[in-house]
C-alpha cells in the first residue's frame, strides 16, 4: 500500500505539473482567468499530494519521491485545455479507485476511509472539469464567449 501511496504522490504531483503548464499556456494566450484557475487547480493537486505524503509519515511509512514527467506545454485552443482536464480527471479517478481496491484487497481501514475522501473530491473535479468544457463548447470558445468565460474562471476562489 505504502509503494502505490507513494507512486500517487507522483502522480498527484504531476497534475500540478500539468495544471502549471496549462496555466503557462493561458497566461501565453492572454486569458488571465484560465490561467487563474488553472494555478488553483495546481495548488489544489499539490495539497492532495501532501495529504497522501502525511498519511504515509503518520501511519509510520517512508515516503519515497519519484521521478515526474515533463508535462505538454502547446494545446490547440482554451477549449483544448479542459478537454485535456477532463480526460486527466478521469484518469485520476481510476488511479483512485485502484488504490480503493488495493486498501479493501490488503484490509487496510486507515487508507480506506482517506480514499473515500478522495473518491469525492474527483466526482467534483470531474464535474467543474465538465461543466466548464460544456459551456466553453456551447460558446463556440471564442469571442466575447471565450472573454466572459475567462473573467468567470477568474473568480476562483472568491
Amino acid at each position: 500500500m505504502q509503494d502505490a501511496i507513494n507512486e500517487q504522490i507522483k502522480n498527484e504531483l504531476y497534475s500540478g505539473y500539468l495544471y502549471l503548464a496549462m496555466a503557462a499556456y493561458a497566461e501565453a494566450q492572454n486569458l488571465p482567468g484560465f490561467a487563474h484557475w488553472m494555478k488553483a487547480q495546481c495548488q489544489e493537486e499539490v495539497e492532495h499530494a501532501m495529504k497522501f505524503f502525511g498519511h504515509v509519515a503518520e501511519r509510520g511509512g517512508r515516503v519515497e519521491l519519484r521521478a515526474i514527467d515533463e508535462p505538454p506545454v502547446e494545446f490547440d485552443s482554451p477549449t483544448a485545455l479542459f478537454e485535456m482536464t477532463l480526460e486527466h480527471e478521469k484518469k485520476v479517478t481510476g488511479l483512485i479507485n485502484d488504490l480503493y481496491e488495493l486498501a479493501l484487497a490488503e484490509k487496510d481501514y486507515a487508507s480506506q476511509v482517506l480514499l473515500q475522501w478522495y473518491i469525492g473530491e474527483q466526482v467534483e473535479e470531474e464535474a467543474n472539469a465538465t461543466e466548464i468544457l460544456e459551456t466553453l463548447r456551447m460558446a463556440g470558445g471564442k469571442g466575447q464567449a471565450l472573454v466572459m468565460m475567462d473573467r468567470a474562471l477568474a473568480r476562483r476562489g472568491e
